[in-house]
């Protein structure tokens, strides 16, 4: 026998654990809520978007610089030396072109690719090239970005307008009386349930602290219904004298026999379980209350921007990198070779200003056109 409190009392613990461990796999066992289709609606809801359009045009933008590169290494060994052209008394000079353009094509692309790489690089500080603007500046851009998502993104209000409109916390509910209802008809889980009830309580009824403490309670509360009645207290207390016991040993003794007493009386379970179900129908609305109320307290203990700016400044520069070229780097690496297109076209301006501007603007302006009138 375990004479050391604490031990005994450890023991107690990891016992009452263990019942309710095996309570807890009896009811998962037997509950099927949909949760591969859950699971399948979430990946619906959080598929990745697509920018086809923008791969489309990387497609033809990629091999633009070495294009540029290619014409570059040409103007060394040929460059229209010599190519002159008259168009409405317009006299071009072509020579030096393909070098002009090509370098202020490359130079377009050098640049923002430059301007693109520092947003990240050097991912630490470094004594002449410094640091990169993102990674310099983590624990400004985690405040502000978490601000601006609890701000205007993730907010309790906007959560608790969610929840509203969806409705989700009765369809639970309904979703939850269904199963209920279906789960209890079962006689295996009927079984199952009455059977952890019965060793529930001859676990407890076994413990002999256990008797004790219950028996000295309902003792204490006897005596103080019957401190006015003088009569009844005088006939227990003779009671006890013939059996030869305390009233507390026979409480004790009586204690001992409820294992027999609950095994021959179990069936209450079976009415309580077909009345479950429509108790819980009937009391839905005050459910449905108190489930939102309950939701509404912890959204209100929820800090939107704490969580999310604590989670972003964890990230390492790395990681926080990975991050936005996930999210952008299609359109940061269409920046790039646009960059490359429009030195192109600077190129063109510079061998020929005046007549490249023109053809600019009429190319510019029928874009823009053509634009407004598909927009509609």
């Amino acid at each position: 026998m375990i004479t050391d409190p604490k031990k005994k009392k450890e023991q107690e613990s990891a016992a009452d654990e263990n019942h309710f461990t095996r309570l807890g796999e009896i009811i998962s066992s037997y509950l099927e809520f949909g949760s591969d289709g859950n699971r399948q609606e979430r990946k619906k809801g959080s598929v990745q978007p697509q920018h086809n359009g923008k791969l489309r045009i990387l497609k033809f933008l990629r091999p633009i610089p070495w294009l540029l590169g290619g014409l570059f290494l040409i103007s060394f060994l040929w460059d229209f030396e010599g190519v002159n052209v008259s168009v409405f008394g317009l006299e071009l000079h072509f020579e030096g072109i393909l070098r002009i353009i090509s370098v202020s094509g490359m130079i377009g692309f050098l640049t923002n690719w430059i301007a693109i790489t520092m947003l990240f690089r050097p991912l630490k500080k470094r004594p002449l090239l410094g640091q990169g603007l993102i990674p310099a500046h983590k624990d400004r851009i985690a405040f502000r970005l978490a601000r601006a998502v609890s701000d205007d993104l993730i907010n309790p209000a906007l959560i608790k307008q969610k929840i509203s409109e969806s409705r989700a916390i009765s369809l639970y509910r309904t979703q939850a009386i269904r199963h209920v209802r279906r789960v209890t008809a079962r006689e295996d889980f009927r079984r199952d349930l009455k059977e952890w009830i019965l060793e529930y309580i001859n676990s407890l009824v076994q413990d002999a602290e256990f008797r004790r403490k219950i028996s000295a309670h309902l003792l204490s509360e006897l005596e103080d219904a019957l401190k006015d009645n003088v009569l009844e207290k005088m006939a227990l207390k003779t009671y006890s004298f013939f059996r030869g016991q305390t009233l507390q040993q026979f409480i004790e003794e009586l204690l001992a026999k409820v294992p027999v007493s609950a095994e021959r009386n179990i069936g209450f379970i079976e009415d309580y379980l077909d009345e479950l179900p429509r108790r819980i129908d009937e009391n839905s609305e005050k459910i449905d209350d108190i489930l939102t109320q309950a939701v509404y307290k912890l959204i209100n203990q929820l800090n939107v921007q704490a969580l999310v700016e604590e989670n972003l400044q964890k990230f390492d520069e790395q990681k926080l990198e990975r991050m936005i070229l996930n999210a952008t780097n299609e359109q940061l690496k269409t920046i790039q070779y646009l960059g490359a297109v429009l030195g192109t076209i600077g190129g063109f301006v510079i061998w020929e200003p005046l007549l490249s501007l023109a053809v600019l603007s009429v190319l510019f302006g029928t874009v823009a056109l053509a634009d407004r009138f598909l927009y509609g």
